[in-house]
């Protein structure tokens, strides 16, 4: 946020802070927090189900299953644009 805000500050101090995040450490940096964030929701919605759902303790091992192949697919697809972008794609 405080990057962010540095654009009514200072235009060019934040153009200066923005091109520092642009290399390919960030990238992974970036991918990972992304990875993070993806599993920590998908596995809340698991937990609200196992809470909420009569039938959900029965099944929550199938669900931890889905849970990481949706994780697995949202991050394939996400990586492979993201990565791309930043290791010089377009």
């Amino acid at each position: 946020m405080l990057d962010t805000s540095l654009v009514r500050v200072s235009p060019g101090a934040y153009d200066a802070v923005m091109s520092t995040y642009k290399n390919p450490l960030m990238a992974l940096g970036e991918t990972a927090l992304v990875a993070a964030i993806v599993f920590h929701a998908f596995n809340g919605l698991r937990l609200i189900l196992v809470d909420f759902w009569k039938s959900g303790t029965k099944y929550h091992r199938q669900m931890l299953w889905g849970v990481l192949a949706l994780w697995v697919i949202t991050m394939v697809a996400f990586s492979i644009r993201h990565l791309s972008l930043a290791f010089g794609g377009h």
